[in-house]
């Protein structure tokens, strides 16, 4: 089985799965057993937005769970919540004063379940529908609808949590943004280029922000606007106006806005600076830009244009991030927070910046990594001045599932190690109050056992990572394959901890997996990419060079190590899948697939440093019988590759997802796997010959 380009969008428009019901189980006894006849029952005067959430757990009933139930509009919903059998009633606290009279947090819910009926009642109609999506899981855990007697109160810990999208760049349907609304986020980044302009062109922000209400979610606008003026020159406000003005005005139904410098820089009068934007940096130039410095005067910016954009939203949400100048001197970044003004939030990079030691080898967290559990010194530090200051504090948490440490993959399949850092980001929350949390850039978010675990990790009372990994292995892989799943999870959620990110893998043969070129002539090869996409390979370099040469080896033995790791878990993997139900053995070998395309990146990389080295040797060797050698190593090294991409075609030929990543589109499906095949075999051919010669 195959699937074409962009066939996962397919499997990412079915928000509920298909016969998750195991049709050997049957109720333990005192179960609420929900069955045909049941009815859903709302108020007479329901939202459509709750009106929404109940057909969706019709749906659900129906599509997952085999079962159809009424949808009833009830005049006296207390009564029902009382007396009606056979009936789940779902109202608000104000509606079902009795159950909801505790709750206060928002989008928190009281459900109690007893035999015969299920009450749900949430603080707010959003609470309703978290509360709906939770008795989804639990069903989805219990293969059945079937429903042990409880009366539990449950509240989010993070909000808001923001994710972009994992259908395509700035592109949400409606099924994607159900499907968020499952795991529990509550807000969509989009970035904004002005009004209703994105990177892919026109979109009607509004009609998204009115579709994203109706399941229950918040729009971000991530700002890509430039911003030309100081905030001291005379026609700065009209300037501000006319930017960020005419974009609020027009979507004034946003939640807020994310500031980050390299989007948002501005001619700063900061001396430590070019005082120029990044599009006028000159050849000369030494100190960073604005957008890379934590200026004194960003508070003032910030003052200008939040009082324009606050002007047709008074509510809206600002959000600073100091993602590009975590590097700089601690006094520098905190005297900026320190100045900062009172009503705008500030957005921190988790893990970013931490210098960190894999086997005896530096390296460091340049970017976004799973690797490192966090918080990184840099986080600590701001996230320390902010609970002094008492600004909202949020982090840039990757817990979608996914990092640059893959770059062309839909999470990272290493559950144990997530739950690492939703541990740290949960101890941040207690210690420094972090409230929120950006889930996802524009690589992107994915239904998964990972997503999974972040809402039961970030909902109160928590469930602990082992309980809910075990429960979702077996919910995955069958109680037969869950064992040996746990046990490639666990391998996995080890190996990445051998991972190596720096700026020339994750920017190189991370980015785009087996699809990365071994180049041997000077000039660099030309990646192809799609002339739609965003960045396409304008994020990527073909032409490798390592952070530094002389720890090479050091990184070679940390990826091998991984490797090895990776491959046990790869082992385990194919047992659970061997031994899972006929009914998930589709998505059971999704998950294989993962784990093995996974490897062939890890392999790949390993190979581009080998090359590298190879060629620093060949342009030191003198002697013909010492060269030949070294080329018959590069031909060897060159053959090696070609097979391991081989192996990873089948993969990506059977889930379109691998290969793919929002802002590159396409980068690795095979296609590119046979261009860099066709592209090694000619270095093998022809210049490596023709060096010789």
């Amino acid at each position: 089985m195959t699937e074409r380009n962009y066939e996962f969008r397919q499997r990412l428009d079915q928000v509920h799965r298909p016969n998750r019901l195991d049709p050997e189980l049957r109720p333990e006894p005192g179960e609420a057993v929900i069955g045909n006849g049941w009815r859903i029952a709302v108020s007479a005067e329901a939202s459509s937005y709750v009106i929404g959430v109940a057909q969706d757990l019709q749906d659900y009933l129906l599509t997952s769970m085999n079962v159809s139930v009424l949808l009833v509009r009830d005049p006296d919903l207390p009564t029902a919540a009382r007396a009606a059998e056979q009936t789940i009633v779902l109202g608000t606290a104000d509606q079902l004063a009795g159950v909801g009279g505790e709750l206060s947090v928002p989008r928190s819910y009281r459900i109690l379940r007893t035999p015969s009926r299920l009450v749900v009642c949430g603080c707010d109609e959003r609470g309703i529908g978290q509360a709906c999506y939770y008795l989804e899981d639990l069903m989805n855990l219990r293969e059945a609808p079937y429903l042990t007697p409880a009366d539990e109160t449950r509240e989010p810990v993070f909000s808001p949590r923001m994710v972009h999208s994992g259908w395509g760049l700035d592109q949400f349907p409606d099924a994607h943004l159900n499907a968020i609304a499952h795991t529990g986020m509550d807000a969509v980044l989009v970035f904004a280029k002005g009004v209703d302009r994105t990177t892919v062109g026109y979109l009607d922000i509004n009609d998204l922000i009115a579709r994203t209400a109706h399941f229950g979610l918040d729009v971000y606008l991530y700002s890509y606007l430039l911003s030309e003026k100081h905030p001291d020159d005379p026609d700065a406000e009209a300037f501000y106006e006319s930017t960020y003005g005419e974009l609020m005005k027009a979507h004034s139904g946003a939640k807020g806005i994310i500031f980050v410098g390299e989007s948002c820089e501005f001619p700063s009068r900061d001396p430590n600076t070019t005082g120029r934007l990044r599009k006028q940096r000159l050849p000369t130039d030494t100190k960073p830009n604005p957008g890379w410095w934590p200026c004194f005067d960003y508070p003032d910016w910030l003052n200008l244009v939040k009082r324009v954009i606050r002007k047709y939203n008074p509510e809206a949400d600002v959000v600073f991030w100091t993602y590009n100048w975590g590097w700089a001197p601690e006094a520098e970044r905190l005297a900026l927070i320190q100045s900062l003004p009172d009503d705008v939030s500030l957005e921190v990079t988790f893990e970013m910046f931490e210098n960190v030691e894999r086997r005896g080898v530096p390296t460091r967290c340049v970017d976004y990594t799973a690797s490192f559990v966090g918080p990184g010194t840099y986080f600590s530090s701001e996230a320390e001045a902010a609970h002094a200051r008492g600004l909202p504090l949020y982090a840039m948490s990757n817990t979608g599932g996914l990092s640059w440490d893959f770059g062309v993959v839909p999470y990272e399949p290493i559950p144990f190690q997530w739950g690492r850092r939703h541990d740290a980001l949960l101890e941040a929350h207690r210690k420094w109050g972090l409230c929120g949390l950006m889930e996802s850039h524009h690589f992107a978010w994915w239904p998964s056992v990972v997503n999974d675990m972040a809402k039961w990790a970030y909902w109160a009372p928590r469930v602990p990572t082992e309980t809910v990994t075990e429960r979702l292995a077996v919910r995955e892989f069958g109680k037969q394959g869950a064992p040996l799943a746990l046990e490639a999870w666990r391998c996995w959620s080890e190996a990445i901890l051998d991972y190596v990110p720096t700026n020339e893998d994750q920017y190189g043969p991370f980015r785009v997996g087996p699809a990365y070129p071994l180049e041997f002539a000077e000039e660099a090869v030309e990646f192809p990419s799609a002339d739609y996409a965003h960045f396409g390979s304008r994020i990527m370099r073909t032409a490798y060079r390592p952070h530094d040469p002389s720890i090479v080896d050091g990184e070679i033995a940390c990826l091998t190590a991984m490797a090895e790791q990776w491959a046990d878990g790869v082992v385990a993997m194919e047992k659970a899948v061997a031994l899972a139900p006929q009914r998930k053995l589709t998505e059971c070998r999704r998950a294989q697939g993962l784990g093995a395309f996974i490897l062939c990146c890890v392999r790949t990389t390993i190979n581009v440093k080998r090359w590298w080295q190879l060629h620093q040797e060949l342009a030191t060797v003198t002697d013909a019988a010492e060269r030949a050698k070294v080329l018959g190593r590069l031909a060897a090294l060159a053959e090696a590759e070609i097979e391991n991409t081989r192996e990873a075609i089948p993969l990506v030929e059977f889930d379109s997802r691998l290969g793919w990543e929002p802002s590159m589109e396409y980068m690795a499906d095979p296609a590119h796997l046979n261009w860099k095949i066709t592209q090694v075999r000619h270095v093998i051919d022809v210049q490596i010959p023709a060096y010789r010669n």
